[in-house]
């Protein structure tokens, strides 16, 4: 790839009490393969050596790597630092790296090379390798595509039709995403109120609005290993019984974002009132519906 063709890329990772994992997922950028990034490392509040470790790297990279930590060290949500971290970035694209995850060294040449040759493309996201032998090598790790197609571009909204959790196929992990810098902020970055057990659902509700606005390139490449581990949000959220307590404060989002934003796509609509009816009665759903409109008429008069 030409150098005039390579842009800047800021990848984002957000970490708290990640000392066990947090230098691998930084050494897998520092070793890309494509040189045009910039890392920074955003403290949700971290009570361990994570911001030792990061430091350790801005001393040692000063002009690729930023650490920053929100006021008081306090810890904001994943949602919110993302948005903090996003808000230093001067690349055009952003990558999000969890911090418990790593990259193989080609991926982000991979993905600027298809977002390069696709100047329509919002966001691209690729396929995870969902990663247990890093602690047991007796489980084979497990590469999940993205979707039931790939290598194509999607339009608006067959993604929302398509992907969990709407629909069965297998969403995108958010260290398998790249992104226009400019769409995120054009759609406001991640919501910041999924916080606590809702942060669970909070990479969905940032991607529900990419899916709903943008267009999507799905990759086959796999250049993210996810790792599996004991004690992540997945299993904590299901092991006290609150997964669908956090699914339908999702679902009840998006169905706000779809009433506010006006969007008239009726396959929607109908996958959404499915996934709703658990919750809501509708007889209730219809009144409750119903008032919501009434009292956001009034408070905009």
């Amino acid at each position: 790839m030409k150098e005039e063709i390579k842009p800047l890329v800021s990848v984002i990772i957000c970490f708290l009490n990640e000392e066990r994992f947090l230098e691998e997922a930084i050494v897998s950028v520092v070793n890309q393969q494509y040189s045009n990034w910039q890392l920074i490392l955003i403290d949700d509040g971290s009570q361990d050596n994570s911001g030792f470790i990061s430091k350790k790297y801005v001393e040692k990279f000063p002009e690729k790597v930023i650490y920053s930590a929100h006021i008081n060290n306090a810890n904001k949500g994943l949602s919110a630092s993302r948005n903090f971290g996003i808000s230093m970035a001067s690349g055009s694209l952003i990558a999000i790296l969890d911090a418990d995850d790593v990259w193989l060294p080609q991926k982000l040449q991979e993905q600027v090379a298809i977002i390069m040759a696709n100047p329509q493309v919002a966001m691209i996201c690729e396929a995870s390798e969902y990663w247990y032998s890093w602690h047991d090598n007796s489980k084979p790790d497990v590469i999940i595509q993205v979707g039931s197609k790939q290598d194509k571009l999607f339009t608006p909204p067959e993604l929302v039709e398509m992907l969990y959790p709407l629909s069965d196929s297998p969403a995108p992990c958010p260290s398998g995403i790249m992104i226009r810098k400019d769409v995120v902020n054009k759609h406001k970055g991640f919501e910041e109120h999924f916080t606590g057990k809702y942060q669970l659902y909070e990479d969905q509700a940032f991607l529900h609005k990419i899916y709903l606005n943008e267009y999507v390139y799905i990759s086959s490449l796999c250049n993210n290993r996810y790792r599996q581990r004991d004690g992540s949000l997945v299993q904590k959220i299901k092991h006290e019984g609150n997964y669908h307590v956090v699914r339908r404060y999702f679902l009840e989002w998006l169905d706000q974002y779809i009433y506010q934003n006006h969007f008239q796509y009726k396959s929607v609509r109908n996958l959404l009132n499915h996934a709703l009816l658990p919750y809501h009665k509708p007889i209730n759903y219809f009144f409750n519906s119903c008032y919501s409109s009434i009292l956001k008429w009034f408070q905009n008069k």
